[in-house]
């Protein structure tokens, strides 16, 4: 990842992001190292398959358990980019838009993969379960909100990432495992294809300021349709894959409570919107500048484009065929609860109102700002994704300074003055002693006898009594 985001390393701002991308997977790796020694220490072995019977026949204080979990929480929080380690996928946008498509569709996806495999772990201690539920939901509602400030298409689309990873995360912790695996298949194939499709505008246009853009649906007709099909595979709509894999999350067999089918609705409705605010900006409307000469990609990219678009048309078989149950949950019958008989139409609602939003609201390009103090307020503060960097830099950096110039302080000055007092003693005493090098070997026979006597005397010290009792004793 330092590598990648680093590419074009003589650029100030890429440089940063890579550091902050490099640094912030660090902290959940550490953790994460952290988590896995202490479950070796427990008797766990160090292979996936053997979790399950484990943690059914090795239960552990709460405490133990709940730290346990949250120390195995911690990498997958990182990795897929959830708060509140969530900052550096955004700024990893900074690297080539190959490795954007890697990362907001592989990279992401190996660190949700560790954590469903690692689901056993948390069903030892409410509070790991209860703690991804809380990091989900607060990344997939906090990502949805910031995407739909941004301006650069590949920060836009990385935010949304978070926000469905934030699904996953939450399934995880609901102890659903299946809708977890396919939340994630689903997710993975629209984005990959909405990069590649993002990938040609940008090497088209060498721009990836949306509010410059705009007129592409007739010049770009492939990459244009291939970022319709990516963006309806991320919407509840019918008949692509999230729309059977919400459609199996909400049949009855699963336990939805009414807030879960909020945040659904939240997340649908707020994907839609930015995704056909995307669009608009990006393929409709009249040209500009900076798009009026742009042509359709080359084959190179043409052909995995349109390979990747037939795979995400064929993805809705996976959920309709999944056949597997992998949850520790018993399934439920619950076919009469409220989610289960207007989940589907009411997602399918927000989904329509959130393109029809998109469609129909006026583009706003970037010398336009809201003249209301409160509406700029609200958009800065999407747009620098809720002042979470300024907040870190208040906070952990600041610790993380204080502490680096006190350290620096102690080690000059103590650190340093005791070893030097050391020397400069070493010195002293040898421009001293050296005046005491008269050439007499009765001198130093003197010398070496003084010191056998204090020697002595310092070992014998407080047991003189005892001696002088002793030869006292003999003469009497």
């Amino acid at each position: 990842t330092y590598l990648l985001v680093g590419f074009w390393y003589a650029q100030p701002l890429v440089v940063t992001a890579a550091r902050d991308a490099f640094l912030t997977k660090r902290v959940g790796d550490i953790i994460l190292l952290m988590g896995v020694v202490a479950l070796s220490s427990y008797g766990a072995g160090l292979d996936f398959s053997s979790l399950e019977s484990w943690a059914e026949t090795s239960p552990l204080p709460a405490l133990p358990a709940a730290l346990l979990g949250l120390a195995l929480i911690a990498g997958p929080t990182g990795k897929c980019a959830q708060f509140p380690l969530n900052l550096w996928l955004d700024e990893a946008m900074e690297g080539p838009n190959p490795a954007g498509i890697l990362r907001n569709s592989i990279v992401v996806a190996a660190g949700a993969y560790v954590l469903i495999k690692l689901e056993p772990v948390f069903t030892l201690s409410p509070v790991s379960a209860d703690a991804l539920i809380l990091i989900g939901a607060i990344t997939a509602i906090g990502s949805s909100l910031m995407a739909i400030a941004q301006i650069d298409i590949k920060r836009t689309l990385s935010h949304s990432t978070s926000a469905y990873l934030g699904l996953v995360f939450v399934a995880v912790g609901l102890g659903q495992v299946d809708i977890a695996f396919l939340l994630l298949f689903a997710h993975t194939a629209a984005k990959a294809l909405l990069f590649m499709s993002i990938g040609s505008v940008i090497l088209n246009t060498s721009n990836q300021n949306i509010t410059e853009m705009g007129g592409l649906w007739s010049k770009m007709p492939v990459t244009s349709v291939s970022f319709v099909i990516g963006s309806a595979g991320l919407i509840t709509l019918f008949p692509l894959s999230i729309f059977w894999t919400m459609q199996r999350w909400l049949n009855g067999t699963w336990n939805v409570p009414l807030w879960l089918l909020g945040l659904l609705l939240f997340v649908n409705l707020f994907s839609a919107l930015n995704l056909t605010r995307v669009f608009r900006l990006v393929f409709l409307g009249s040209t500009q500048p900076k798009t009026r000469r742009a042509p359709e990609a080359n084959w190179p990219m043409i052909v995995p484009m349109a390979s990747l678009a037939i795979i995400t048309l064929l993805a809705p078989s996976v959920p309709i065929e999944w056949a597997f149950w992998l949850s520790p949950n018993a399934p439920l019958s619950n076919y009469e609860a409220f989610p289960v008989q207007w989940g589907i139409p009411l997602l399918m609602a927000t989904g329509l109102v959130g393109c029809i939003i998109g469609l129909s609201r006026q583009p706003q390009r970037m010398w336009v700002r809201p003249t209301q103090k409160y509406w700029r307020f609200l958009q800065d503060l999407l747009a620098y994704d809720f002042y979470i960097e300024r907040l870190y830099q208040l906070t952990v950096v600041a610790a993380v300074s204080i502490s680096s110039k006190i350290t620096a302080w102690f080690d000059r000055y103590i650190v340093d003055g005791i070893v030097n007092l050391v020397g400069l003693a070493t010195i002293f005493s040898g421009n001293t002693l050296k005046y005491n090098a008269s050439g007499k070997s009765q001198f130093y026979l003197l010398t070496i006898l003084m010191g056998v006597v204090a020697i002595v005397w310092f070992l014998l010290r407080g047991q003189w009594s005892l001696i002088l009792d002793y030869w006292s004793f003999l003469v009497n």
